[in-house]
This record gives structure tokens, C-alpha cells and sequence, in this order.
């Protein structure tokens, strides 16, 4: 059966004057409008749409991509609100609704919120919450130190930036662990730093030391070559400067100074470091 709020790979059975209809593994149709079909589009042919309802609440299919599915967070504009609540953009023709029990505060038109996706069983349609936290921390935790992951950032504390981790738990990464321009809404790569005692999880923006230093040598390589194989910065350069040429702390820049001038690729000369 077609999964509401989600992509799902459904083959197409027959042409009609407004559209195809499209069938899941139940034998279920459901209509992709014309405005979505293209003429490398053929009966018995299976192609990947999202299923939602539209503004009459049937369900229907569309080839473009929302800004979220059901089961993932988004950062999204309020465009309108009404008695029912307010009326998000999440890339479909049919606005996405936040009921009024859904949000923390009254949500204004033009501000941009992170909500959570899912369908509500009572009226079997796909709506959004602003109270992302219970939607959060819900299953054990099985990371170890160093997995990858998936982030979303989410709010802004006086110690880091709250962050929303593979659409499942939530998490801090530090003020002190950032070396590049984040905001509220940025999806990025990270990685388990430390799973504490209570179970709250810390993340960082940098992979383990045995994969880091190479990386950062090869950018500081680059950097000199761009440079005329010279560079006035050091292990004594302040470490705004290191941050600013290299988005890594100084602790990682004089590990990769090391790295490189063990291997015999530079020399640490007065003031300078020269590519040999």
C-alpha cells in the first residue's frame, strides 16, 4: 500500500484525459495529475512520486519533491494562518497546516519555524508540529563514538547550537567545535563525540584524528601551492587566523603541520612554512 507523506515507486496503469493512473502493490490507484506527465512516461512503467492529499483532500501523486517528508524535520515559512492554524510553504501546491495545538507560541506569516511532518490518524491528513520535542529521544540509542550522521541545525544556546540527529534524537555540538558559518535549518554531516551517562548526545563537525589530519594536510598542500609554496602562518599564528584560512582549530592545524613535516613535505622556517 502507498505510503501517505512519503516517495513511493508506483507503476503506472492506465492513461485517462487527466492524467495517469498509477498503482501500488494492492492493486490501489491513485492519480498523477497531467500537469506532472511527460511523454517518456509509459503504461507498465514504474516511477518514483511523493503521495499526498491535495486542496479537495483526495489523494493524488506528484512528481515534485516536498521540502519534507512525514517522519523528518524542515525548516519551513508560514505563508498564511487562519482559524484552523498556520499554513507553512513546503514545495507543494497545498500549503502544509501547524493546528493551533501544534504550536509553541502563535506562528506569524513570513518567519520560518523547524516543525516536524506526520500524518495525524485522526483526520488522516499530513500536518506539521512545532513541539519537535516529543517527536524526539524515543528510541534507545545505538551509536558508538565516531559514527556518522545526519544533523539539522535547530536552535541556538548560550554553550552551541541544539541540533536535530538522522530525524531521531537530539543533540548539542559546542561554540568551541564550530569552524564555519552555521544556521538555523542547515543539514550537515557530523559525527558522535560522546553519548553521556544520561544518555544526551554530543556531536562534532570533525571525523576522527586519524582521517582529519590528512584531510586538513592535503587542504593546507593546496593552500601553499595557491600561494607560491609559502605562508606566513604557524603554529604561533593566533588560532582566529588559523580558522579563518582553514576552519579547523589550532590543535588540528599543528597536528597536520606535524604530519606534513614528518613526511619531509615542508619546512618550518622563522615566521613561515615553505612547501619543499
Amino acid at each position: 500500500m502507498a505510503q501517505l507523506g512519503k516517495t513511493n515507486t508506483l507503476r503506472i496503469r492506465r492513461k485517462t484525459d487527466f492524467g495517469l493512473y498509477l498503482a501500488d502493490d494492492d492493486g490501489n490507484e491513485i492519480l498523477l495529475p497531467n500537469r506532472y506527465v511527460t511523454a517518456d512516461m509509459h503504461t507498465g512503467d514504474d516511477i518514483d512520486v511523493f503521495v499526498y492529499k491535495d486542496s479537495e483532500d483526495r489523494i493524488v501523486a506528484t512528481t515534485e519533491t516536498p521540502k519534507a517528508q512525514v517522519g523528518e524535520f524542515a525548516l519551513l515559512k508560514v505563508v498564511a494562518t487562519n482559524s484552523a492554524g498556520a499554513f507553512l510553504d513546503w514545495g507543494l501546491p497545498k500549503d502544509l497546516l501547524v493546528p493551533f495545538r501544534e504550536q509553541k507560541t502563535d506562528m506569524v506569516v513570513g518567519r520560518s519555524y523547524i516543525v516536524y511532518v506526520y500524518v495525524d490518524y485522526n483526520s488522516d491528513r499530513i500536518v506539521a508540529s512545532a513541539k519537535i520535542n516529543k517527536f524526539l529521544d524515543n528510541c534507545p540509542v545505538k551509536y558508538h563514538q565516531g559514527d556518522p550522521v545526519d544533523i539539522m541545525i535547530a536552535q541556538r544556546t548560550d554553550i552551541g547550537y541544539k541540533v536535530i540527529i538522522d530525524n531521531l534524537f537530539s543533540g548539542i555540538i559546542y561554540h568551541n567545535e564550530i569552524f564555519r558559518a552555521v544556521n538555523i535549518g542547515d543539514r550537515l554531516e557530523a559525527f558522535i563525540k560522546t553519548i553521556r551517562e544520561d544518555g544526551k548526545i554530543d556531536v562534532t563537525l570533525a571525523d576522527r584524528a586519524d582521517r582529519r589530519t590528512p584531510e586538513l594536510a592535503d587542504k593546507i598542500l593546496m593552500y601553499l601551492m595557491s600561494h607560491g609554496r609559502r605562508m606566513t602562518l604557524t603554529d604561533k599564528s593566533s588560532p582566529e587566523a588559523i580558522k579563518s584560512a582553514f576552519e579547523c582549530s589550532k590543535k588540528d592545524f599543528k597536528k597536520a603541520i606535524g604530519y606534513l613535516y614528518k613526511k619531509k613535505i615542508i619546512a618550518l622556517n622563522p615566521g613561515e612554512i615553505l612547501m619543499l
